[in-house]
């Protein structure tokens, strides 16, 4: 039965054709008809009804599994694969034809271009975003990272600015480079980015095709192969290496005895298998290996003589020249030395005492024969000492001179103290360089620094773009190189693999797998219904449930309901405030029984009525509550079929006092104690106390005093002009001050310490004094002016 809000005729909810009826012409009284604009509001309404209706159904498809769109979407991802086959196809096809179909060249190129199809798989490593094909890119000549053209700018610009601001006395004169941000490969300052090609640069701003390799000319890349051969690369314009040369030319072996055959470009290294035979360098033994390059050193051994020929040894061919360590000895020509060389060839050097000699100082030179010394001449030694700046004041004497210990005035090596001291000492001082070290982060803290201070030894530390790792690199200037690591993003059963940069794998998407899905069935069914493997749970269960009914012998023909989404029993809750969080989430997955049996028997009745049947009324059983009843159409109670659960709150009334509604849903018990916190000021109103609701209603008059109290002293000032001693209290201060103060007597002469009434006593004589002096003296003028005036009538 429907509600008297739908039915026909009544109320805002009028059927399609009353709607009608109403604003046909003619209709109504006196053939008028109203404005067509009154419908406007219904129309909207239904439009807004729809479109609620289906952002629900997006929200429970989106929470159920986001592999139902995978499965509708497999007929378009063959269509691109096949037309990223055709591009890669087309691309490699002048290879293979010199290959002869052998594409196992490609393997690295392949990669990179496998890469630019894969969503996701480039990244700038500078901005830690993804590469698109309709972006400008540049791309690094030796690791072939792709970049942001807006993004290298920036970067060769810093790099090149930090390095002159650190090493330009002159700012800005010289030319430096900048490195790549990957692999730091240096590019002079001619190189910087200013312009966006293609891979082969060819072509300046290269346009969008959806049938060529993203960023590239399509034409064919014709780069110098790597290692030099002579040829260039074949394919067409294309990201990452070029592959190994494919031509065919003829060589030699690597010994040059076998004729020329036919090899690969990229391979032509080959050999014949035959000894070499080459003579070795010891001019004694032939090379045995088989054809190769250039020969090893000879492995075999040979008696050799040492340089001097006065020993013999077994020593390998590759080596024959070797000393014994043995003196010379041999006479030299003066015949009265002999030679103290080690192990030497060649003739003896002459008597190191036959040349003129001088004295120790240098000053007098002799001719004496080799058999005599030189003895010292007596003057002055007079050569410089080690510090360069003293000469020797003793005589003429062998061997090295004393160090210099003359007292001179020294400057300390920063500049900014001077001190005497010996002459062969370092002056340092204490003060501590409070430059910035070229990171421009740390302070230099070096003593006695001449202002030369050297690089920042600390690690840098920062946190890298990827918000993973820390920068390793000693403490620098100026952005950090991005993070060298890669992580593996893996689809859900792991059998795919796609290798993003760190930092990319939270936005990254799995990749996507042509594998079966593995995950179990989380149904009664055994197994799953087909599908790929997919991010995300499953989607739901479509399989018929054929679990049996109750009461009769067919099955349940209904899509299987083990796990379907319900709204949660909370959501109609109002919560206290934006702080307090649900907790349970908007829908839950809840087992639904299995709908009555529909197929019809030969009675009058379909087979689930069969038996005792429902009347249409309410049930009106009490509910496990006690408060309310079931509001539920007539229905018979089993274990899968009980009455409705009360939703309704606790209407119990609460405690004298308490503002709190109980927390409980409707219950048959008394209503537990309230434990909220109530917030109140103390009796001073200084201090926010916060008192549990139960143990502030079940208190008496004193002791909700006591917990109106913040326990501190009144701040309140008494009328004698001090604090109230009283712990924070209601009401009004009592005016009984017993604090010590000094009086004075009248006439200011004694003091003494009493209480503040006793002053209060004094100040009241001395006003009394006062007053009594005032009207003395205006007695005192009276009489003046009354003798006056006697004086003159008179």
């Amino acid at each position: 039965m429907e509600p008297v809000w739908r039915q026909q005729g009544r109320g805002r909810g009028r059927s399609q054709e009353a709607q009608g009826a109403r604003f046909r012409p003619g209709g109504g009284r006196g053939g008028r008809t109203e404005a067509p604009h009154s419908a406007a509001p219904l129309d909207k309404f239904e439009e807004i009804r729809k479109s609620n209706q289906a952002a629900a159904q997006r929200l429970v498809e989106s929470h159920v599994s986001s592999s139902s769109s995978d499965d509708e979407d497999d007929d378009d991802r063959e269509r691109q694969d096949g037309k990223r086959g055709q591009i890669l196809a087309s691309t490699f096809t002048t290879y293979t034809n010199q290959t002869g179909g052998d594409a196992t060249g490609l393997v690295r190129t392949g990669q990179y271009l496998s890469d630019l199809f894969q969503s996701g798989a480039l990244t700038c490593l500078i901005c830690i975003a993804s590469v698109k094909r309709t972006q400008q890119v540049w791309s690094c000549c030796s690791c072939f990272s792709l970049f942001h053209l807006p993004c290298i700018q920036k970067w060769a610009k810093d790099s090149v600015f930090l390095v002159s601001s650190v090493t330009d006395d002159d700012f800005g004169q010289k030319q430096h480079p900048w490195p790549c941000p990957k692999c730091r490969a240096e590019y002079p300052p001619s190189a910087k980015p200013n312009r966006y090609m293609c891979y082969c640069g060819k072509l300046q701003d290269p346009p969008a095709d959806p049938w060529l390799v993203p960023h590239s000319c399509g034409s064919v890349c014709q780069k110098e192969l790597k290692p030099t051969c002579g040829h260039t690369c074949l394919l067409l314009c294309h990201p990452g290496p070029c592959p190994p040369c494919p031509k065919m030319v003829s060589v030699a072996c690597m010994c040059g005895k076998a004729k020329p055959l036919p090899r690969r470009c990229s391979n032509k290294a080959w050999s014949c298998q035959q000894q070499c035979g080459k003579l070795l360098p010891c001019r004694q033994h032939t090379c045995s290996q088989t054809c190769h390059t250039e020969c090893r050193p000879c492995p075999r051994v040979s008696v050799q003589s040492c340089v001097c020929g006065r020993q013999k040894a077994e020593r390998p061919c590759s080596s024959p020249q070797w000393n014994c360590q043995q003196v010379c000895g041999f006479p030299l020509p003066c015949g009265n030395h002999a030679c103290e060389k080690v192990c030497h060839d060649g003739v003896c050097p002459p008597c190191p005492r036959s040349v003129s000699r001088t004295c120790p100082c240098g000053k007098t030179k002799s001719s004496l024969p080799c058999t005599e010394e030189v003895m010292p001449c007596g003057d002055t030694c007079d050569r410089r000492l080690s510090c360069l700046k003293h000469t020797c004041s003793m005589r003429c004497h062998r061997g090295s001179c004393e160090t210099c210990r003359q007292e001179v005035e020294k400057e300390c090596r920063c500049g900014k103290h001077r001190k005497l001291m010996p002459c062969h000492k370092e002056y340092l001082c204490d003060s501590k360089c409070p430059k910035t070290r070229s990171c421009q982060r740390h302070q230099c803290r070096r003593k006695c620094c001449p202002g030369n201070c050297p690089p920042c030894d600390q690690s840098c530390g920062r946190t890298l773009g990827c918000r993973n790792h820390k920068c390793p690199s000693v403490c620098h200037q100026g952005s950090c190189y991005p993070c060298p690591e890669n992580v593996d993003v893996r689809c859900s059963c792991g059998s795919t693999v796609l290798v993003v940069p760190c930092g990319r794998e939270r936005s990254t998407k799995p990749p996507r797998c042509k594998e079966p899905c593995r995950c179990p069935p989380s149904c009664h069914h055994p197994t799953r219904e087909a599908h790929r493997c997919h991010p995300g749970p499953c989607a739901p269960c479509r399989q018929p449930c054929l679990l049996p009914l109750a009461g009769c012998s067919h099955t349940c023909p209904q899509a299987c309901h083990d796990l379907v989404l319900v709204r949660s029993q909370q959501v109609g809750v109002q919560l206290a405030g934006p702080w307090e969080q649900p907790t349970e989430p908007a829908f839950v997955q809840k087992a639904l029984p299995c709908p009555p049996c529909q197929v019809p028997i030969p009675t009058p009745v379909p087979c689930h009525r069969q038996g005792r049947f429902s009347c249409g009324r309410p049930c009106g059983r009490p509910l496990t509550c006690g408060n309310h009843t079931c509001s539920r159409e007539c229905h018979l109670v089993t274990d899968g079929n009980k009455c409705e659960v009360c939703e309704e709150g606790c209407s119990k009334p609460r405690p004298p006092g308490c503002p709190h509604p109980c927390p409980r849903s409707c219950h048959r018990d008394d209503c537990p104690p309230c434990s909220q916190m109530i917030r109140q000021r103390c009796h001073c109103k200084i201090s926010i106390l916060y008192v549990e609701c139960m143990i502030l209603t079940a208190a008496d008059d004193q002791t909700k005093v006591k917990l109106s109290s913040c326990n501190n002293q009144c701040p309140k000032e008494l009328s004698c002009g001090h604090r109230c001693k009283q712990v924070c209290h209601p009401g009004e201060c009592e005016d009984r001050c017993q604090q010590k103060v000094k009086l004075r007597c009248p006439c200011r002469r004694i003091k003494k310490v009493g209480a503040p009434a006793m002053k209060e006593a004094e100040q009241r004589a001395a006003q009394e004094e006062e007053q009594k002096k005032l009207q003395v003296s205006l007695k005192n003028q009276r009489l003046v002016l009354i003798i006056s005036r006697v004086t003159v009538r008179y």
